[in-house]
């Protein structure tokens, strides 16, 4: 089973050879790996360019954005199996080979997915995003999965279409609303890829901006035939999702006042969503108070939680 990775890049010299170290590394054989870079001033190329012999394809010019940049891997690629990999983020060293058995053992599956490490800028575990086996309709309610852990079956992919050039935030989770409708995605509960949080990674740097896109995508799903189905059995909860995810953004935008006024919208159509939240909210009050070593104090219960789950799966 071939694998097709494609890295966009742009202006992240600073993590780039480790993401490509991550894929090249990999103890699986069968991976074409394209990196579409869009004109980067940094160093990128040069890195770019030091691997190019193991590289199946390579391109450095201006792109209209993520989604451009990895539709022009999409294009190319000629793997059963398709992911992209940002160019700030890394795979463990097993991943491929894990999710080729995944594939092969589920032959139906159009997508599977795992959890993932979240690390700082230097490499720092932050905590592990863990997931459960969704359907669309979880999707349809704004259940996030993490894209560094998530593979498609290009089959699904090319019946889907590629990412639409309109979202540039949550361009990821429209693709798998999109796949979810025509085959069943799959779950691992096991840690594929780390996922790099930093001041210039889009959901530090533009986090207020995710939730206009969740609303936006609730629009189109009007459009969608099965998803309208979902909207009529579920709306309260799919309101709830999207004001969910636009109050977490809002808080790490620190948006305080703006995120709890979101959090106050998700408990009106579904209190269980907002109550799930309730850490964050606490912190989202208490900062808006004016108590500045909150923050400190949130970052540290992460971390705590962080090392408790690390000694649960030792």
């Amino acid at each position: 089973m071939k694998f097709s990775i494609i890295t966009p890049s742009f202006n992240q010299a600073d993590y780039l050879e480790e993401t490509i170290n991550s894929v090249l590394e990999q103890n699986y054989l069968q991976v074409e790996y394209m990196i579409v870079d869009g004109a980067s001033s940094d160093g990128s190329v040069g890195i770019i360019k030091k691997h190019s012999e193991h590289l199946t394809w390579w391109v450095s010019e201006i792109d209209a954005g993520q989604a451009d940049a990895i539709n022009k891997g999409f294009s190319r690629a000629t793997g059963e199996i398709i992911a992209w990999l940002n160019s700030d983020d890394v795979y463990l060293p097993d991943t491929l080979a894990k999710v080729a058995e995944l594939f092969e053992k589920n032959p139906d599956a159009g997508i599977i997915y795992g959890d993932v490490l979240s690390i700082d800028g230097e490499g720092n575990p932050i905590n592990v995003q863990r997931f459960s086996p969704y359907k669309v309709d979880d999707l349809a309610a704004f259940k996030i999965i993490s894209q560094p852990a998530v593979f498609m079956r290009r089959s699904i992919l090319e019946q889907a279409g590629h990412l639409d050039l309109n979202y540039h935030f949550l361009l990821d989770h429209h693709l798998w609303l999109r796949m979810a409708q025509i085959a069943p995605m799959i779950y691992t509960p096991e840690t594929l890829a780390k996922a790099r949080y930093h001041d210039d990674a889009k959901n530090i740097a533009h986090a207020e901006r995710f939730g206009k896109e969740a609303f936006k995508i609730l629009e189109w799903m009007h459009t969608q035939p099965l998803l309208v189905n979902i909207l009529r059995k579920q709306k309260k909860k799919i309101l709830a999702g999207a004001n969910h995810l636009d109050a977490f953004y809002l808080v790490e935008a620190g948006k305080m006042k703006a995120g709890l006024a979101a959090y106050g919208r998700t408990f009106k159509y579904h209190p269980p969503t907002a109550l799930k939240s309730w850490k964050r909210i606490l912190y989202a009050f208490l900062s808006l108070l004016g108590f500045g070593y909150v923050r400190e104090l949130y970052v540290n219960m992460r971390q705590k939680n962080l090392t408790r789950m690390s000694r649960m799966d030792e």
